[in-house]
C-alpha cells in the first residue's frame, strides 16, 4: 500500500450546514464566515418556514435562520430581528395612495391567504377570503399580480417576490414575524458557537462564549504587578529615604563641607604659603 492511498478522503475540517428560510438574508454572515474561517465550508440550505424545524431536528443542517416561534423545549434560538408587515397591492390599487393602512382598512378587500403564511393570526386574517388558499406564497403573488385581490406578508418576502407591477405598504396594526438563529440544544458546536459569535457581531480576538479561568487572569494581573512594587512597599523605601533618626549624609553633610570649603578657600586668600 502506498502513502498516497493511506491520505484520509475526508477534510480534516469539518464543514459548517446553516438552513434559512425564505426572506432570510444570511450573506452579511457568510461573508464573515469566509473572512475568518476560510478553512471551513459554510454550505447554504434553503427550506421552507414549514419544513426547516424538521431539517434542524435530522440533522440536515447545523444551524438554521428560523422564523418564530419555535419549540424551546428542543431548540435554543437568539432572536435576531422582527420584520415590519406589508400589504402587497398592484401600483394602481386604492390602498397605494397611502404610505401605511391599517387591518380595518382590507376589510372589504379580498386577501389571499397562503398555506404557507408564516404571521400569527389571532383569530383569522384580515379582510375577505378567496375561493381558495394558493398553496405557496409565491402563487399567491401571481394572483395579486392578476388582480385578484391583496396579500398581507413579512416585508422581505414582499421583496423577494418583487415584481414591477405591484408595490407595498405598511400594516400598522398587523402581527409581526420575528426572524432567530436556532440550533438543536444538545448538538451546540464549536462550528456552531463560531457562528453565534458572529451573528451577535463579536470581533474576530474575543471570546466565543466559553468559560475563561478566573485564575489565569489573576496570573495575568500579577504579572503586570510584581511582588514589592505595590503602594505598600513603596512606603519603607520612602521612609528609609529620608533616614529618619541616622546622621545626616545628605544636605547637612555637603552644607558642612561647603562652609568648610568656604573656610579654606578664605585662608588660602588671607595667609600666602610660604616658599622656602
Amino acid at each position: 500500500m502506498t502513502g498516497t492511498e493511506e491520505t484520509p478522503a475526508q477534510p480534516e475540517v469539518p464543514g459548517f450546514r446553516l438552513a434559512y428560510v425564505p426572506g432570510a438574508t444570511p450573506a452579511k454572515w457568510v461573508r464573515i464566515w469566509k473572512e475568518r474561517l476560510p478553512d471551513v465550508p459554510l454550505t447554504l440550505v434553503p427550506v421552507s418556514a414549514a419544513e426547516v424545524s424538521d431539517v434542524l431536528r435530522r440533522g440536515e443542517a447545523d444551524a438554521g435562520l428560523v422564523r418564530l416561534p419555535v419549540d424551546r423545549t428542543f431548540f435554543s434560538a437568539i432572536p435576531l430581528y422582527t420584520e415590519t408587515t406589508v400589504v402587497v397591492a398592484p401600483k394602481d390599487h386604492l390602498v397605494t395612495a397611502v404610505e401605511e393602512v391599517s387591518v380595518a382598512d382590507l376589510a372589504d378587500e379580498i386577501v389571499q391567504h397562503p398555506l404557507d403564511d408564516v404571521l400569527e393570526w389571532e383569530e383569522r386574517p384580515p379582510g375577505q377570503a378567496a375561493f381558495e388558499r394558493p398553496a405557496t406564497t409565491a402563487d399567491a403573488v401571481e394572483l395579486v399580480a392578476a388582480g385578484v385581490g391583496l396579500l398581507v406578508v413579512p416585508q422581505s418576502l414582499a421583496r423577494l417576490h418583487h415584481r414591477r407591477d405591484l408595490t407595498y405598504r405598511t400594516v400598522t396594526d398587523a402581527p409581526e414575524s420575528g426572524v432567530a438563529l436556532a440550533w438543536p440544544e444538545e448538538r451546540t458546536t464549536d462550528r456552531v458557537e463560531d457562528f453565534i459569535g458572529i451573528v451577535r457581531g463579536r470581533t474576530v480576538n474575543s471570546s466565543r462564549g466559553r468559560a475563561t479561568s478566573p485564575a489565569g487572569q489573576d496570573d495575568r494581573r500579577a504579572a503586570k504587578k510584581p511582588a514589592g512594587t505595590g503602594k505598600s512597599a513603596a512606603r519603607p523605601k520612602a521612609a528609609g529615604g529620608r533616614r529618619q533618626g541616622a546622621k545626616p549624609q545628605g544636605g547637612a553633610k555637603q552644607g558642612g563641607n561647603k562652609q568648610q570649603g568656604s573656610k579654606q578657600q578664605g585662608n588660602k586668600r588671607g595667609k600666602p604659603r610660604k616658599r622656602s
